[in-house]
């Protein structure tokens, strides 16, 4: 089902242009036209869903082959030095359009994208706490 008043749920249904890559019977692999770097994809769901905890279970099985067929025409095109495979929810995390999408995100050294975050031993018996709380939700 598509919502009336998102973007890319209008790129899917061909209202407004996009540099489309790939599209299947879930998928859409475009272009994102506010790169960051040379190569920067999106890669979303057909079926709007806000993000990840809104999506089917089948759509999302079917993102990542999607990824992955982009990330290899991404580096073989363009040969970047690494490539981040990037999802966002809810805007503390940086999500700005809310349809489920991820970015294939060419990486070059030092290219100033603050995506990495440095790694300090945690306490483990938060870690702990933390992990019991998760479990008791997992199911």
């Amino acid at each position: 089902m598509a919502d009336t008043d998102c973007i890319f749920c209008k790129i899917i249904a061909g209202e407004i242009p996009s540099f489309k890559l790939y599209e299947d019977e879930r998928t859409f692999a475009m272009m994102d036209i506010n790169p960051f770097n040379d190569g920067h994809c999106l890669v979303i769901t057909k079926a709007h869903a806000v993000n990840l905890l809104d999506a089917d279970a089948a759509d999302l099985a079917a993102v990542l082959p999607t990824v992955q067929k982009v990330a290899r025409a991404v580096e073989t095109a363009l040969e970047p030095e690494g490539i981040n495979i990037i999802q966002a929810n809810d805007p503390a995390a940086g999500q700005t359009v809310f349809h489920y999408h991820c970015h294939v995100f060419p990486r070059l050294l030092n290219d100033g994208a603050l995506l990495n975050w440095g790694h300090t031993p945690g306490d483990m018996a938060r870690v702990e706490e933390i992990y019991n709380r998760i479990m008791a939700e997992m199911n």
